[in-house]
């Protein structure tokens, strides 16, 4: 399976809609955002353009029409998480935040294989213990060139894309 990881999208429905074109020609069924949509718009944008299985943690620019979901809810295609993510894919077990230092302590728990965030916008990835942690950069395009990260969950592989060099 490959998996899409995105963060900070920042309402910037130009560059997310590469990042899901991209998706549908990859046969890409699932996408991990670590917070920062911005508007319930963009949650919809997301859910009108990809049709696969979508899991959202909250960042600290989203607006209070996300915040009113559940802790954990159901919205189209999407289950949505307050402040932290978690599940299964292919056997992994990880967990998905917005912020770095939530990112660590939970690495430190040995709880996880992977867990990753956003927030800097800066793509980073680094091993803490047994747990890998990474942060896809950012989709809006804001202090670092636009990026997400396709994880593909067989051979544990991570590739950077940079959303300007897509087609």
């Amino acid at each position: 399976m490959r998996v899409a990881i995105i963060s900070d999208v920042h309402n910037n429905e130009t560059n997310l809609k590469k990042v899901l074109d991209f998706c549908a020609r990859e046969k890409i069924e699932t996408i991990i955002c670590c917070g920062d949509l911005a508007s319930q718009e963009t949650l919809d944008f997301l859910n009108d353009n990809f049709t696969g299985v979508i899991h959202y943690t909250f960042g600290n620019m989203d607006n209070d029409q996300l915040k009113n979901f559940e802790s954990v809810g159901k919205y189209k295609n999407t289950t949505i998480y307050q402040s932290v993510g978690g599940t299964e894919l292919d056997g992994h077990k990880i967990a998905f935040v917005h912020y770095p230092n939530v990112a660590t302590e939970l690495c430190k728990t040995g709880m996880y294989e992977f867990v990753f965030y956003g927030h800097t916008h800066k793509p980073w990835t680094e091993k803490i213990g047994n747990c890998t942690m990474l942060n896809p950069g950012n989709v809006t395009g804001d202090f670092y060139p636009p990026t997400f990260a396709v994880w593909d969950t067989k051979n544990n592989n991570f590739e950077l894309k940079r959303i300007h060099e897509l087609k």
